[in-house]
């Protein structure tokens, strides 16, 4: 059995490499993390190594494969963690905090700290100073689904 596997890795060519390496990428889409993705890579230089190399044993293609793959998540890791990417929507599940800074006008009036107003197609409940319906007001935070405003003051 281990002269079969042994006979079966050393007559591995360049284009398995690819077939790996392709295999590994594809599984990568259905894996949380990149890990697939550098391992499918690493498969596919050692594949490009093994074409331009095409006498190395089927050990070196191995050790190189673990090298490589080894080294390109030690280095992904430490660039993903000095550069983490910025979210384009870091508001998308809090709604209410898309709002702060925004004017809106009162559509019922703050009366004993809580009143409404229309934003969009929504009504959002306010709470601050009383004021009456028509006031302009700016949103200036948020607790839960309630939006904390103040009135806005002409200069």
């Amino acid at each position: 059995m281990l002269e079969q596997i042994i006979t079966w890795l050393g007559s591995l060519e360049f284009w398995s490499w690819w077939i790996l390496g392709l295999v590994l990428v594809i599984l990568e889409v259905f894996a949380p993390s990149t890990i697939f993705l550098w391992l499918g890579i690493s498969a596919g230089v050692v594949g490009v190594i093994a074409w331009i190399v095409p006498d190395m044993r089927w050990e070196y293609q191995w050790i190189l494969f673990a090298v490589i793959a080894i080294g390109s998540i030690a280095v992904s890791r430490l660039f993903l963690k000095k550069h983490p990417g910025v979210e384009d929507n870091i508001t998308l599940n809090q709604r209410g905090v898309q709002y702060v800074g925004r004017h809106f006008t009162l559509t019922e009036p703050i009366q004993n700290g809580r009143g409404k107003i229309h934003v969009d197609d929504t009504q959002w409940s306010v709470e601050g100073p009383d004021m009456e319906a028509g006031q302009v007001v700016n949103v200036t935070g948020v607790d839960g689904t309630l939006l904390i405003v103040e009135p806005v003051t002409k200069n």
